[in-house]
């Protein structure tokens, strides 16, 4: 009868390989433990953006500046437009069909865009509006037009704003700017919804540019010399303006907001425009993004342009072409552009022009995270001012 097998008690190896296999994934855990708890909190805040753009964001400002970049990078790398290629057949329509009723007689202002081709697309360049008339002229509109003869696909999306028809509102958002003192309701108030005409992307964030902004007197981010700079007066007037006014603006001005310095001044391209990251740092370090812009013209009138596929150079060049003698450079980057108009027909009508496929139609109808303009039917005989209700 053999005897029974001796029991073999664990060995000191074998406890020690057996601490160590819970002991690495604990030392991860402790290790991300602080990642986890940043990120936990970063997602249970309100935000007006989808968790995978507030992610990305997160990583960025969390020492994950690299992943992000080199991931987007190849991802923009292989979406980079090609020279040449197939030319588009249509525009993509913007705006409203005008009735021959509410058609001007005299010569209308702005003129046409001059198009970049040869031989022009139906309604490329042509000016449309957005709603009935005010006043007996539009107070806002719209067009698009094909920005560059090596890229024949590329769209821009350009409106033009009646300054004696329009009244332009300034607005924080949840987040942006960062401290400011009068946020209000980071949305289009309700109380004004009833003349509202269109809304538009803000500028770059304050840590992006130290750009400064102030409404209603109340002062959010001081001003900054030299910055490119959208003014709006009590009087009503609307400009763009290279800042020398200190940090704190006069009792005159309703709001002002600024956005690195101009990219147009004088009706020519600043010589300062370049490839460099001081005019944004984009997707995966690519050069050609979404960028937006706002621009005046000759007899005081705001234009904003976006597109896609632009450099610096190319969105001062759509900004010049549409009418601009004095422009800056405002968001950049796909989750931004934002140009939405509104017709008022048993409630309100938001339209997109710019085809974000990132932001809904409602942006701006709820709190947003960003700052943004808004553009309301101006009311006869009143100080333009910011209205919070």
């Amino acid at each position: 009868m053999s005897e029974p097998a001796p029991v073999v008690a664990t060995t000191p190896p074998a406890r020690r390989r057996l601490r160590v296999r819970w002991l690495i994934p604990a030392i991860v855990l402790a290790f991300l433990a602080p990642a986890i708890y940043s990120w936990t909190r970063m997602a249970m805040l309100q935000s007006s953006l989808p968790l995978g753009v507030r992610t990305v964001e997160w990583l960025r400002m969390h020492q994950f500046n690299w992943l992000v970049d080199d991931a987007e990078h190849v991802y923009y790398s292989w979406k980079a437009p090609k020279k040449g290629g197939p030319q588009l057949a249509t525009l993509p329509t913007v705006g409203v069909a005008a009735h021959s009723r509410h058609r001007r007689v005299h010569e209308p202002w702005p003129p046409p865009i001059k198009p970049v081709f040869a031989h022009p697309l139906p309604g490329e360049g042509i000016w449309k509006p957005t709603g009935p008339p005010v006043d007996g002229g539009p107070p806002v509109l719209v067009t698009t037009f094909r920005t560059e003869r090596d890229y024949p696909r590329i769209v821009a999306y350009v409106a033009w704003f009646d300054h004696t028809r329009t009244a332009l509102a300034y607005y924080p958002g949840r987040y942006e700017p960062p401290s400011a003192t009068l946020r209000g309701p980071m949305e289009v108030p309700f109380g004004q919804r009833w003349r509202l005409l269109a809304t538009f992307n803000s500028g770059f964030v304050y840590a992006d540019g130290l750009n400064g902004d102030a409404l209603d007197r109340s002062v959010n981010e001081p001003l900054r010399d030299g910055l490119a700079t959208l003014v709006a007066y009590t009087d009503g007037r609307v400009d763009i303006v290279d800042w020398h006014g200190g940090p704190s603006p006069g009792p005159g001005v309703a709001f002002a907001r600024q956005s690195l310095p101009l990219i147009i001044d004088h009706g020519r391209l600043s010589p300062a425009l370049d490839n460099s990251t001081k005019w944004g740092f984009t997707l995966g370090n690519a050069v050609r993004v979404w960028r937006t812009g706002a621009g005046i013209d000759r007899r005081g009138n705001l234009i904003y342009a976006a597109a896609d596929y632009q450099t610096v150079t190319t969105l001062a060049r759509i900004l010049q072409r549409a009418g601009a003698v004095r422009a800056m450079e405002l968001d950049i980057n796909p989750e931004w552009p934002t140009l939405i108009t509104y017709r008022h027909r048993h409630g309100l009508l938001p339209t997109k022009v710019v085809p974000n496929v990132q932001q809904p139609v409602t942006r701006y109808l709820v709190p947003d995270d960003r700052d943004f303009f808004a553009v309301y039917r101006r009311l006869k005989g009143s100080r333009i001012a910011v209205p919070l209700r």
